[in-house]
């Protein structure tokens, strides 16, 4: 039986892409880097955002120095236009209504910055009630290390055999094989089956409400 439910936010409760993509072109475009296309940022985004500055920009310009500033220039930006096209899945409401209704823990675990990652929370499922909504943390290691997992975990006071943890990506799936939970793939998100068939979790779904089935 499982009591928790763990999220990952982009890409598996929220479409993100295009603004992710659009804020990072601006930081690019300022300091006068090539810019991509929104496509292309569907596998540079999951590794929290220094990594997706490190894939933006091009070969050569790949420093510490040129991504803390392309970071200085993105999150300014994207701090006023995050939820300018993000958008909540298909069903992802209905479902985390269902499981708030039936009394099982939701929580979220993103490697999007913490700031960020409260106010989309905040915004778009202001009726639900997450046990921990977790972004990266200072001094935290990002996904696939499975601290963000073990620190909602003990705040939601269940074992990792009542957990379930449900993501869009290869990295959410070694997540949950890190922190010894049960992994559900989502195939909605921003990386294909092919991906997720890597990990061989325990479940793949194509919609939000299979994650409903399988609880029960």
């Amino acid at each position: 039986m499982k009591r928790l439910v763990i999220f990952d936010l982009d890409g598996t409760l929220l479409n993100t892409i295009a603004d992710l993509a659009q804020s990072t072109n601006h930081a690019l475009s300022v300091l006068g880097y090539p810019t991509h296309e929104e496509a292309a940022y569907n596998f540079m985004v999951g590794n929290g955002i220094n990594k997706l500055f490190e894939r933006a920009l091009p070969e050569g310009e790949k420093t510490a120095e040129n991504i803390l500033r392309v970071r200085q220039e993105f999150v300014p930006y994207y701090n006023i236009h995050n939820a300018d096209k993000s958008r909540p899945y298909p069903g992802i409401e209905d479902l985390l209504s269902a499981l708030q209704a039936s009394g099982i823990q939701t929580a979220v675990a993103s490697n999007k910055y913490q700031a960020a990652t409260e106010k989309l929370i905040a915004q778009y499922f202001p009726n639900i009630r997450f046990t921990a909504v977790f972004g990266q943390r200072e001094g935290i290691n990002v996904k696939p290390d499975p601290t963000i997992v073990e620190d909602i975990i003990s705040i939601a006071k269940v074992s990792k055999e009542e957990v379930l943890y449900v993501g869009d990506s290869g990295v959410d799936m070694q997540t949950a094989i890190n922190a010894g939970v049960t992994a559900c793939g989502v195939t909605w998100g921003f990386r294909p089956r092919t991906e997720l068939e890597q990990f061989h979790p325990q479940y793949i779904v194509d919609e939000a409400q299979e994650i409903l089935h399988i609880l029960q």
